[in-house]
C-alpha cells in the first residue's frame, strides 16, 4: 500500500544550507544534479531557492514524489530515472552540471563519472556514511561505507573548500563530508 505523501519538504542536509551562498555564486548557467535523490531533500530545498535541479534516482515511485512537491516551486526541475550502478552502463554520459550533491550513497565505480560530468570549476558536495556507521546502525555493508580519510583523498587535487570526518547525534550517524571545486573554469 502506497504511503501518503506529506507536502511538506523534507528537511535539507546541514552541508547544503551551510554552503547555499557558495551554490547560488557557482551556478551561473547549468543545473544542480541531486544525485540518488531519494526523498529529494536537498534538491527541493534548492528549487525552494529558485535554482534549476535536476532530481537522478533509480526509484521512479520516489522520482514521482519528489516531483509532486517540486512542482509547487517555480524554478525549473528535472528528473532522471538511472540505475546508477548497472554494470557496463554509463549512466551520467553526456551530461554536464555545475553543482552536484551526493548525500548517503557510495558506489565507489560511479566517483570517475561524478568527475567528469562536474563542469570545470563546478561544485561537489558529498556526504556518506563512513565504516563506523556498522556499530550504531546502516548501511552496514562495507560497500557502501567510506574508509578513513578515503572520501577527502578521492578529490584530493580539487580544490577543498570543507572537509570533516565524524558522529552527529542528530541524526546518530557516522559520516564524512567534503565541499570541493572541480579544477579549471567554466
Amino acid at each position: 500500500m502506497r504511503q501518503e505523501m506529506s507536502h511538506e519538504n523534507p528537511v535539507p542536509a546541514d552541508l547544503v544550507k551551510q554552503f547555499l551562498p557558495l551554490i547560488k555564486q557557482t551556478l551561473v548557467h547549468g543545473r544542480v544534479l541531486d544525485l540518488a535523490c531519494g526523498n529529494g531533500r536537498n534538491g527541493l530545498f534548492l528549487l525552494a531557492h529558485n535554482l534549476p535541479v535536476v532530481f537522478a534516482d533509480k526509484d521512479a515511485a520516489a522520482l514521482e514524489q519528489v516531483s509532486q512537491l517540486a512542482a509547487l516551486h517555480q524554478a525549473k526541475a528535472e528528473f532522471l530515472e538511472l540505475d546508477l550502478e548497472a554494470p557496463g552502463e554509463r549512466p551520467l554520459d553526456g551530461h554536464e552540471f555545475e553543482v552536484i550533491l551526493v548525500f548517503n550513497y557510495l558506489h565507489r565505480p560511479l566517483v570517475p563519472a561524478i568527475k567528469k560530468c562536474l563542469a570545470p570549476g563546478g561544485l561537489l558536495l558529498y556526504e556518506t556514511f563512513t565504516e563506523q556507521q556498522a556499530s550504531i546502525g546502516r548501511p552496514r555493508n562495507p560497500d557502501f561505507l567510506l574508509k578513513p580519510a578515503e572520501l577527502f583523498s578521492l578529490f584530493q587535487n580539487w580544490g577543498i573548500i570543507h572537509s570533516n570526518e565524524g558522529y552527529s547525534a542528530d541524526p546518530r550517524k557516522f559520516y564524512a563530508n567534503i565541499v570541493a571545486r572541480k579544477p579549471g573554469t567554466a
